[in-house]
Protein backbone atom coordinates (compact mmCIF):
# COMPACT_ATOMS: atom_id res chain seq x y z
CA UNK A 1 0.00 0.00 0.00
CA UNK A 2 1.20 3.76 -0.78
CA UNK A 3 2.66 5.70 1.93
CA UNK A 4 -0.22 8.48 2.59
CA UNK A 5 1.12 12.08 1.39
CA UNK A 6 0.25 15.67 0.66
CA UNK A 7 1.08 17.95 -2.01
CA UNK A 8 3.81 19.37 -1.84
CA UNK A 9 3.73 22.85 0.07
CA UNK A 10 0.53 22.00 1.85
CA UNK A 11 0.60 21.18 5.45
CA UNK A 12 -2.08 19.71 7.81
CA UNK A 13 -2.48 21.31 11.17
CA UNK A 14 -3.06 19.96 14.37
CA UNK A 15 -5.02 21.14 17.37
CA UNK A 16 -2.27 22.91 18.70
CA UNK A 17 -1.13 24.51 15.59
CA UNK A 18 -5.08 25.71 14.96
CA UNK A 19 -4.87 27.26 18.39
CA UNK A 20 -2.34 29.13 17.90
CA UNK A 21 -3.70 30.58 14.19
CA UNK A 22 -7.19 31.41 15.84
CA UNK A 23 -5.27 33.38 18.44
CA UNK A 24 -3.40 34.98 15.64
CA UNK A 25 -6.24 36.04 13.14
CA UNK A 26 -8.20 36.50 16.34
CA UNK A 27 -5.90 39.54 17.46
CA UNK A 28 -5.98 40.91 13.66
CA UNK A 29 -9.80 40.32 13.11
CA UNK A 30 -10.46 42.53 16.50
CA UNK A 31 -8.05 45.40 15.20
CA UNK A 32 -9.73 45.39 11.86
CA UNK A 33 -13.25 45.93 13.23
CA UNK A 34 -12.05 48.19 15.57
CA UNK A 35 -10.83 50.48 12.62
CA UNK A 36 -14.84 50.07 11.11
CA UNK A 37 -13.75 47.16 8.57
CA UNK A 38 -16.95 44.96 7.47
CA UNK A 39 -16.08 40.69 6.74
CA UNK A 40 -16.40 39.11 3.32
CA UNK A 41 -15.44 35.93 1.77
CA UNK A 42 -15.51 35.02 -2.25
CA UNK A 43 -15.14 31.54 -3.85
CA UNK A 44 -11.51 29.69 -3.78
CA UNK A 45 -11.69 29.48 -7.43
CA UNK A 46 -12.93 32.20 -10.02
CA UNK A 47 -13.18 32.23 -13.69
CA UNK A 48 -9.46 32.55 -15.14
CA UNK A 49 -10.08 35.49 -17.09
CA UNK A 50 -11.00 37.14 -13.64
CA UNK A 51 -6.81 36.31 -12.97
CA UNK A 52 -5.47 36.06 -15.75
CA UNK A 53 -3.10 39.31 -16.96
CA UNK A 54 -3.64 40.97 -13.28
CA UNK A 55 -0.41 39.87 -11.40
CA UNK A 56 2.32 40.33 -14.44
CA UNK A 57 4.17 37.78 -16.32
CA UNK A 58 5.60 36.22 -13.54
CA UNK A 59 2.03 36.09 -11.29
CA UNK A 60 0.37 34.53 -14.55
CA UNK A 61 2.96 31.63 -14.13
CA UNK A 62 2.17 31.06 -10.79
CA UNK A 63 -1.69 30.62 -11.31
CA UNK A 64 -3.18 26.87 -10.27
CA UNK A 65 -5.48 26.54 -13.51
CA UNK A 66 -7.79 24.04 -12.86
CA UNK A 67 -9.30 21.43 -15.67
CA UNK A 68 -12.64 21.30 -16.87
CA UNK A 69 -15.38 18.40 -16.33
CA UNK A 70 -15.76 15.75 -18.83
CA UNK A 71 -12.56 16.24 -20.96
CA UNK A 72 -12.56 12.22 -21.36
CA UNK A 73 -15.90 12.45 -23.21
CA UNK A 74 -15.91 11.06 -27.13
CA UNK A 75 -16.97 13.97 -28.91
CA UNK A 76 -14.18 16.30 -26.71
CA UNK A 77 -11.44 13.83 -26.59
CA UNK A 78 -9.26 15.26 -29.91
CA UNK A 79 -9.98 18.99 -29.09
CA UNK A 80 -8.61 18.15 -25.48
CA UNK A 81 -5.53 16.84 -27.07
CA UNK A 82 -5.02 20.28 -29.35
CA UNK A 83 -5.97 22.46 -26.54
CA UNK A 84 -2.95 20.23 -24.39
CA UNK A 85 -0.73 21.34 -27.07
CA UNK A 86 -1.70 25.18 -27.05
CA UNK A 87 -1.01 25.15 -23.27
CA UNK A 88 2.62 23.38 -23.35
CA UNK A 89 3.37 26.02 -25.42
CA UNK A 90 2.28 28.49 -22.88
CA UNK A 91 -1.15 29.54 -24.18
CA UNK A 92 -4.25 29.16 -22.83
CA UNK A 93 -7.57 27.62 -24.02
CA UNK A 94 -11.01 27.36 -22.60
CA UNK A 95 -11.48 23.96 -23.86
CA UNK A 96 -9.25 22.53 -21.46
CA UNK A 97 -9.49 25.19 -18.54
CA UNK A 98 -12.05 28.28 -17.48
CA UNK A 99 -11.32 28.11 -14.09
CA UNK A 100 -8.61 28.61 -11.35
CA UNK A 101 -7.74 28.81 -7.60
CA UNK A 102 -7.76 32.13 -6.61
CA UNK A 103 -4.16 33.90 -6.58
CA UNK A 104 -4.78 36.59 -4.03
CA UNK A 105 -7.61 38.03 -2.06
CA UNK A 106 -7.59 41.56 -4.29
CA UNK A 107 -7.98 40.68 -7.73
CA UNK A 108 -11.28 38.39 -6.36
CA UNK A 109 -12.42 41.53 -4.26
CA UNK A 110 -12.09 43.95 -7.05
CA UNK A 111 -14.27 41.80 -9.29
CA UNK A 112 -16.35 41.67 -6.07
CA UNK A 113 -17.05 45.21 -5.67
CA UNK A 114 -17.58 45.52 -9.84
CA UNK A 115 -20.42 43.30 -9.57
CA UNK A 116 -22.12 45.10 -6.73
CA UNK A 117 -20.91 48.63 -6.86
CA UNK A 118 -24.31 49.52 -7.45
CA UNK A 119 -25.56 48.18 -3.63
CA UNK A 120 -22.34 49.20 -1.53
CA UNK A 121 -22.36 52.15 0.00
CA UNK A 122 -19.11 53.74 -0.46
CA UNK A 123 -16.41 53.86 0.39
CA UNK A 124 -16.51 50.60 1.39
CA UNK A 125 -13.87 49.13 4.26
CA UNK A 126 -13.71 45.18 4.31
CA UNK A 127 -11.43 42.53 5.27
CA UNK A 128 -11.16 38.94 3.74
CA UNK A 129 -9.07 35.64 5.27
CA UNK A 130 -9.12 32.79 2.93
CA UNK A 131 -6.81 30.86 1.69
CA UNK A 132 -5.01 31.42 -1.44
CA UNK A 133 -3.01 29.23 -3.67
CA UNK A 134 0.16 29.93 -6.13
CA UNK A 135 2.09 27.38 -8.22
CA UNK A 136 5.67 28.67 -6.53
CA UNK A 137 8.86 26.75 -5.35
CA UNK A 138 8.04 25.32 -1.66
CA UNK A 139 10.39 26.64 0.96
CA UNK A 140 10.92 28.12 4.05
CA UNK A 141 8.21 30.96 5.09
CA UNK A 142 6.91 29.87 1.27
CA UNK A 143 3.86 27.73 0.57
CA UNK A 144 1.73 26.97 -2.27
CA UNK A 145 -1.66 26.70 -0.25
CA UNK A 146 -1.83 29.32 2.37
CA UNK A 147 -3.74 32.26 3.94
CA UNK A 148 -4.35 36.09 3.10
CA UNK A 149 -5.52 38.33 6.02
CA UNK A 150 -6.37 41.46 3.92
CA UNK A 151 -8.27 44.70 4.59
CA UNK A 152 -9.23 47.35 1.51
CA UNK A 153 -11.05 50.83 1.42
CA UNK A 154 -12.89 51.32 -2.22
CA UNK A 155 -14.39 54.27 -2.75
CA UNK A 156 -11.40 57.13 -1.39
CA UNK A 157 -8.98 59.12 -2.89
CA UNK A 158 -8.05 60.17 0.51
CA UNK A 159 -4.34 59.83 1.92
CA UNK A 160 -6.31 59.48 5.32
CA UNK A 161 -6.85 55.55 4.35
CA UNK A 162 -2.82 54.86 3.85
CA UNK A 163 -2.38 56.90 7.13
CA UNK A 164 -4.94 53.89 8.96
CA UNK A 165 -3.03 50.79 7.61
CA UNK A 166 -0.02 51.82 8.68
CA UNK A 167 -1.87 52.58 12.08
CA UNK A 168 -3.08 49.08 11.56
CA UNK A 169 -0.15 47.25 10.95
CA UNK A 170 1.64 49.17 14.25
CA UNK A 171 -1.22 47.95 16.25
CA UNK A 172 -1.17 44.49 15.50
CA UNK A 173 2.17 43.94 16.00
CA UNK A 174 1.93 45.87 19.56
CA UNK A 175 -0.50 43.50 20.21
CA UNK A 176 1.46 40.38 18.76
CA UNK A 177 4.26 41.63 20.70
CA UNK A 178 6.18 41.50 17.38
CA UNK A 179 9.13 43.74 18.44
CA UNK A 180 11.67 44.83 15.28
CA UNK A 181 9.13 44.43 12.95
CA UNK A 182 8.91 47.19 10.69
CA UNK A 183 6.47 49.06 8.03
CA UNK A 184 8.25 49.81 4.76
CA UNK A 185 6.92 52.98 2.23
CA UNK A 186 7.51 53.77 -0.96
CA UNK A 187 5.31 55.24 -3.81
CA UNK A 188 4.46 53.96 -7.60
CA UNK A 189 4.56 57.11 -8.88
CA UNK A 190 8.70 57.53 -7.58
CA UNK A 191 9.08 54.74 -9.57
CA UNK A 192 7.36 55.83 -12.52
CA UNK A 193 9.97 58.86 -12.33
CA UNK A 194 13.07 56.56 -11.93
CA UNK A 195 11.90 54.68 -15.39
CA UNK A 196 11.55 58.45 -17.14
CA UNK A 197 14.19 59.72 -16.08
CA UNK A 198 15.98 56.53 -17.02
CA UNK A 199 14.48 57.24 -20.29
CA UNK A 200 12.56 53.95 -20.45
CA UNK A 201 9.12 55.27 -19.26
CA UNK A 202 7.62 51.96 -21.42
CA UNK A 203 10.11 49.63 -19.38
CA UNK A 204 8.24 50.93 -15.97
CA UNK A 205 6.74 47.27 -15.36
CA UNK A 206 10.10 45.37 -16.05
CA UNK A 207 11.74 47.88 -13.91
CA UNK A 208 9.64 47.31 -10.68
CA UNK A 209 9.38 43.36 -11.56
CA UNK A 210 13.84 43.30 -11.63
CA UNK A 211 13.73 45.88 -8.79
CA UNK A 212 10.91 43.60 -6.29
CA UNK A 213 13.87 40.90 -6.70
CA UNK A 214 16.91 42.85 -5.30
CA UNK A 215 17.01 41.00 -1.90
CA UNK A 216 16.60 37.60 -3.24
CA UNK A 217 19.07 38.11 -6.24
CA UNK A 218 21.38 41.00 -5.36
CA UNK A 219 21.67 44.05 -7.32
CA UNK A 220 24.05 42.65 -10.21
CA UNK A 221 21.73 39.86 -10.83
CA UNK A 222 18.80 42.86 -11.51
CA UNK A 223 21.00 44.80 -13.86
CA UNK A 224 21.50 41.78 -15.71
CA UNK A 225 18.12 40.98 -15.79
CA UNK A 226 17.30 44.67 -16.80
CA UNK A 227 20.42 44.46 -19.37
CA UNK A 228 18.32 41.62 -21.22
CA UNK A 229 15.42 42.78 -21.25
CA UNK A 230 17.08 46.02 -22.94
CA UNK A 231 17.96 49.25 -20.68
CA UNK A 232 21.53 50.21 -21.42
CA UNK A 233 24.19 50.89 -19.46
CA UNK A 234 23.59 54.56 -18.60
CA UNK A 235 20.49 53.55 -17.76
CA UNK A 236 21.62 50.95 -15.74
CA UNK A 237 23.49 53.36 -13.80
CA UNK A 238 20.75 55.72 -13.37
CA UNK A 239 18.66 53.00 -11.59
CA UNK A 240 21.73 51.42 -9.35
CA UNK A 241 22.66 54.99 -8.40
CA UNK A 242 18.75 55.50 -7.08
CA UNK A 243 18.75 52.15 -5.02
CA UNK A 244 21.71 53.54 -3.79
CA UNK A 245 19.92 56.23 -2.19
CA UNK A 246 20.40 55.61 1.93
CA UNK A 247 19.86 57.33 4.97
CA UNK A 248 17.34 58.62 7.09
CA UNK A 249 13.32 59.23 5.79
CA UNK A 250 14.41 62.95 5.91
CA UNK A 251 17.60 62.15 4.58
CA UNK A 252 15.74 60.20 1.50
CA UNK A 253 13.06 62.49 1.15
CA UNK A 254 15.74 65.52 0.64
CA UNK A 255 17.57 63.24 -2.51
CA UNK A 256 14.55 62.49 -3.95
CA UNK A 257 13.45 65.87 -4.34
CA UNK A 258 16.64 66.54 -5.58
CA UNK A 259 16.73 63.59 -8.36
CA UNK A 260 13.31 64.07 -9.28
CA UNK A 261 13.08 68.02 -9.60
CA UNK A 262 11.02 68.94 -12.28
CA UNK A 263 9.07 65.46 -12.40
CA UNK A 264 5.74 65.47 -11.86
CA UNK A 265 4.91 62.06 -11.32
CA UNK A 266 8.10 62.25 -8.64
CA UNK A 267 6.91 65.13 -6.86
CA UNK A 268 3.47 63.73 -6.22
CA UNK A 269 4.99 60.50 -4.84
CA UNK A 270 7.28 62.08 -2.23
CA UNK A 271 4.48 64.62 -1.25
CA UNK A 272 2.31 61.82 -0.51
CA UNK A 273 5.13 60.22 1.28
CA UNK A 274 6.14 63.50 2.88
CA UNK A 275 2.28 63.49 4.44
CA UNK A 276 2.04 60.25 5.92
CA UNK A 277 5.36 60.92 8.23
CA UNK A 278 4.31 64.45 8.81
CA UNK A 279 0.54 62.92 10.75
CA UNK A 280 2.71 60.05 12.36
CA UNK A 281 2.94 60.88 16.00
CA UNK A 282 5.55 57.82 16.66
CA UNK A 283 7.54 57.12 13.11
CA UNK A 284 9.24 54.24 14.81
CA UNK A 285 8.93 51.23 12.36
CA UNK A 286 8.11 52.92 9.97
CA UNK A 287 10.68 53.65 6.89
CA UNK A 288 11.23 55.00 3.57
CA UNK A 289 12.55 51.73 1.48
CA UNK A 290 13.05 52.68 -2.15
CA UNK A 291 14.15 49.53 -3.26
CA UNK A 292 10.91 48.68 -2.38
CA UNK A 293 8.76 47.78 -6.08
CA UNK A 294 5.58 45.33 -5.46
CA UNK A 295 5.96 44.03 -8.61
CA UNK A 296 2.23 43.36 -9.32
CA UNK A 297 0.86 45.58 -12.34
CA UNK A 298 -2.24 47.32 -10.52
CA UNK A 299 -0.77 49.18 -7.93
CA UNK A 300 -0.68 53.53 -8.57
CA UNK A 301 0.65 55.04 -5.25
CA UNK A 302 1.59 54.24 -2.07
CA UNK A 303 3.08 50.38 -1.37
CA UNK A 304 3.82 48.61 1.72
CA UNK A 305 5.79 45.86 2.72
CA UNK A 306 5.68 44.71 6.28
CA UNK A 307 8.74 42.77 7.57
CA UNK A 308 9.96 40.28 10.65
CA UNK A 309 12.45 41.50 12.66
CA UNK A 310 16.20 41.10 11.34
CA UNK A 311 16.76 38.04 13.86
CA UNK A 312 14.53 35.57 12.21
CA UNK A 313 15.12 36.05 8.78
CA UNK A 314 12.11 35.63 6.93
CA UNK A 315 11.32 39.23 5.43
CA UNK A 316 8.20 39.96 3.96
CA UNK A 317 4.88 39.76 6.35
CA UNK A 318 2.76 41.68 4.73
CA UNK A 319 2.05 44.28 1.95
CA UNK A 320 0.13 46.05 0.01
CA UNK A 321 -0.84 49.70 -1.38
CA UNK A 322 -2.74 52.14 -3.18
CA UNK A 323 -4.66 50.74 -6.77
CA UNK A 324 -6.91 53.27 -8.25
CA UNK A 325 -7.86 52.11 -11.03
CA UNK A 326 -8.47 48.37 -9.98
CA UNK A 327 -12.36 47.71 -10.50
CA UNK A 328 -12.28 49.32 -14.34
CA UNK A 329 -10.16 45.76 -15.54
CA UNK A 330 -13.93 44.47 -14.67
CA UNK A 331 -15.85 47.42 -16.77
CA UNK A 332 -16.03 49.70 -13.71
CA UNK A 333 -13.77 52.16 -14.18
CA UNK A 334 -13.22 55.43 -11.59
CA UNK A 335 -13.48 53.44 -8.23
CA UNK A 336 -9.95 53.80 -6.34
CA UNK A 337 -8.78 51.46 -3.40
CA UNK A 338 -6.34 50.74 -1.16
CA UNK A 339 -5.14 47.59 0.76
CA UNK A 340 -3.03 45.82 2.72
CA UNK A 341 -2.38 42.26 3.43
CA UNK A 342 -0.84 40.02 6.60
CA UNK A 343 0.92 37.07 5.82
CA UNK A 344 -0.63 34.48 8.43
CA UNK A 345 1.34 31.66 7.57
CA UNK A 346 5.16 33.68 7.82
CA UNK A 347 3.71 36.03 11.28
CA UNK A 348 2.85 32.58 12.28
CA UNK A 349 6.62 31.29 11.73
CA UNK A 350 7.82 34.46 13.45
CA UNK A 351 6.20 33.95 16.49
CA UNK A 352 6.77 30.50 16.85
CA UNK A 353 10.70 31.29 16.59
CA UNK A 354 10.44 34.05 18.98
CA UNK A 355 8.49 32.12 21.67
CA UNK A 356 5.33 35.04 21.43
CA UNK A 357 1.95 32.90 21.81
CA UNK A 358 0.47 33.19 25.32
CA UNK A 359 -0.23 30.15 27.15
CA UNK A 360 -3.49 30.95 26.51
CA UNK A 361 -3.27 30.75 22.83
CA UNK A 362 -2.68 26.86 23.33
CA UNK A 363 -5.06 26.18 25.73
CA UNK A 364 -7.98 23.62 24.89
CA UNK A 365 -9.97 21.66 27.55
CA UNK A 366 -9.17 22.51 31.57
CA UNK A 367 -10.61 19.83 33.72
CA UNK A 368 -10.74 16.04 32.65
CA UNK A 369 -13.31 13.54 34.70
CA UNK A 370 -11.71 10.65 35.52
CA UNK A 371 -14.12 7.55 34.86
CA UNK A 372 -14.55 5.70 38.22
CA UNK A 373 -17.46 3.52 37.62
CA UNK A 374 -20.84 3.01 36.21
CA UNK A 375 -22.80 5.22 38.84
CA UNK A 376 -19.92 7.89 39.46
CA UNK A 377 -19.44 8.55 35.95
CA UNK A 378 -23.48 8.63 35.67
CA UNK A 379 -22.94 11.56 38.04
CA UNK A 380 -19.97 12.72 36.73
CA UNK A 381 -21.79 13.32 33.51
CA UNK A 382 -24.19 15.53 35.22
CA UNK A 383 -21.55 17.73 36.89
CA UNK A 384 -19.76 17.89 33.93
CA UNK A 385 -22.79 19.75 31.80
CA UNK A 386 -22.84 22.30 34.84
CA UNK A 387 -18.89 22.92 34.84
CA UNK A 388 -19.52 23.48 30.76
CA UNK A 389 -22.11 25.86 31.22
CA UNK A 390 -19.67 27.67 33.56
CA UNK A 391 -18.02 28.55 30.11
CA UNK A 392 -15.07 26.31 30.93
CA UNK A 393 -13.72 23.40 28.93
CA UNK A 394 -14.32 20.22 29.72
CA UNK A 395 -14.44 16.33 29.20
CA UNK A 396 -15.13 12.86 30.67
CA UNK A 397 -12.89 10.34 29.94
CA UNK A 398 -15.34 7.67 28.09
CA UNK A 399 -13.98 4.38 29.48
CA UNK A 400 -13.38 3.09 32.90
CA UNK A 401 -9.86 1.97 32.71
CA UNK A 402 -6.95 2.25 34.77
CA UNK A 403 -6.50 5.16 36.50
CA UNK A 404 -2.67 6.12 35.76
CA UNK A 405 -3.95 5.88 32.00
CA UNK A 406 -6.43 8.34 32.39
CA UNK A 407 -4.02 10.51 34.10
CA UNK A 408 -1.21 10.29 31.56
CA UNK A 409 -4.17 11.33 28.87
CA UNK A 410 -4.52 14.12 31.01
CA UNK A 411 -0.62 15.14 30.69
CA UNK A 412 -0.30 14.52 26.94
CA UNK A 413 -3.28 16.66 26.04
CA UNK A 414 -1.95 19.34 28.70
CA UNK A 415 -5.30 19.49 30.51
CA UNK A 416 -4.08 21.13 33.90
CA UNK A 417 -6.64 19.69 35.84
CA UNK A 418 -8.81 16.28 36.89
CA UNK A 419 -12.13 15.95 39.01
CA UNK A 420 -11.81 12.56 41.17
CA UNK A 421 -15.49 11.38 41.86
CA UNK A 422 -15.05 7.96 43.53
CA UNK A 423 -17.92 6.13 45.60
CA UNK A 424 -16.71 8.07 48.98
CA UNK A 425 -17.10 11.25 47.00
CA UNK A 426 -20.37 10.25 45.38
CA UNK A 427 -21.57 8.88 48.64
CA UNK A 428 -20.23 12.83 50.81
CA UNK A 429 -21.51 14.40 47.47
CA UNK A 430 -18.17 16.12 46.69
CA UNK A 431 -15.72 16.10 43.97
CA UNK A 432 -11.66 16.25 44.74
CA UNK A 433 -10.74 19.00 42.05
CA UNK A 434 -6.41 18.07 41.81
CA UNK A 435 -4.16 20.50 39.41
CA UNK A 436 -1.72 17.70 38.33
CA UNK A 437 0.88 20.22 37.27
CA UNK A 438 1.20 21.54 40.99
CA UNK A 439 0.03 18.71 42.57
CA UNK A 440 -2.61 20.67 44.82
CA UNK A 441 -6.27 19.54 45.19
CA UNK A 442 -9.51 20.90 46.88
CA UNK A 443 -12.76 19.43 47.70
CA UNK A 444 -15.94 20.92 46.49
CA UNK A 445 -19.48 20.38 47.15
CA UNK A 446 -21.79 19.55 44.11
CA UNK A 447 -23.44 22.68 44.44
CA UNK A 448 -20.71 24.37 44.32
CA UNK A 449 -19.60 23.15 40.88
CA UNK A 450 -21.95 25.59 39.13
CA UNK A 451 -19.59 28.33 40.36
CA UNK A 452 -16.31 26.49 39.77
CA UNK A 453 -13.24 28.62 39.51
CA UNK A 454 -9.92 27.19 37.86
CA UNK A 455 -7.23 29.97 37.89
Amino acid sequence: MKKPSIPQGTRDFGPDVVRKRQYLLGVIKTVFELYGFQPLETPAMENLETLMGKYGEEGDKLIFRILNNGLDHPDKKEGAREAFEKVLAGQNSTAITERALKYDLTIPFARYVAMNHGKLSFPFRRYQVQPVWRADRPQRGRYREFYQCDADVVGSHSLVNELEFVHIYKEVFNRLKIDGATIQLNHRRILTALAQLAGSPEKLVDITIAIDKLDKIGLEKVKEELSGRGLSTTQLETISNYLAITGSNEEKIATLKELFRGSEEGEKGIADLEWILGMLENKNQVNIDLTLARGLNYYTGVIFEARAPEQVKIGSIGGGGRYDDLTGLFGVPGVPGVGISFGIDRIYDVMEELQLFPAEAEQGTRILFLNLGEKESAEAFRLLQTVRNNRISAEIYPENIKLDKQFKYAEKRSIPYVAILGSKELENRQVVIKNIVTGEQETVAFDSMASLNLK
